[in-house]
């Protein structure tokens, strides 16, 4: 009945069973991570290593951002606006437990896999979409620190707006993500002003 309920929150009519079984297969796969990583009584392992109290979200893990900024997190703020807004307290607990907002973490452990830091990008997107109400101002100063991150070629790319292959390996690549997700900064400096 739990999952019957998940997957009713978009329905789909057709006479082929195999779309059918297509569509529902993604949407289960769609359901499975970001995962919970609290505790029945709300504790949880931060980015600090340390054991903190969850009040009132509920704590999740594995952000492969890079993979799911896109299109996973966008479906979220529709059919999945509660657990969205967990997602966001997450980060910004992250981002007080360890310095900087998630970029693909995985059970309390910042992997630095990928590139980019697009939890600018859900944060964004939910905000754009007024889902954002509370310690506003604690969430945009979690955006424009990370944004300031001191590794992985931010300095340069942040005082000449491009990184040359002597800066940082996969320059052009992160040229494109971090304009992007410095763009999605701005866009909530717009809104917040």
């Amino acid at each position: 009945s739990i999952w019957d309920k998940q997957l009713s929150k978009i329905e789909v009519s057709t006479p082929e069973k195999e779309k059918l079984e297509t569509f529902y297969s993604a949407l289960y796969h769609c359901m499975i991570h970001p995962s919970m990583s609290g505790d029945v009584d709300g504790n949880y392992r931060g980015r600090d290593q340390k054991i903190h109290q969850a009040k009132n979200f509920v704590p999740y893990t594995v952000f492969s951002l890079w993979d799911t900024f896109r299109a996973l997190h966008p479906l979220f703020t529709i059919i999945e606006k509660k657990r969205t807004m967990d997602f966001i307290h997450t980060f910004l607990n992250q981002y007080n437990e360890g310095g900087r907002l998630p970029m693909w973490e995985l059970s309390a452990n910042e992997t630095n896999c990928m590139i980019g830091f697009h939890s600018a990008s859900v944060i964004t997107d939910a905000w754009m979409k007024n889902m954002i109400h509370s310690d506003s101002l604690g969430m945009y100063k979690a955006l424009v620190s990370t944004s300031n991150y001191n590794k992985l070629g931010y300095p340069a790319f942040n005082k000449n707006n491009y990184l040359q292959l002597e800066d940082e390996s996969e320059s052009v690549s992160k040229i494109l993500e971090y304009a992007y997700d410095n763009w999605c900064v701005a866009q909530v400096a717009k809104k917040a002003a």
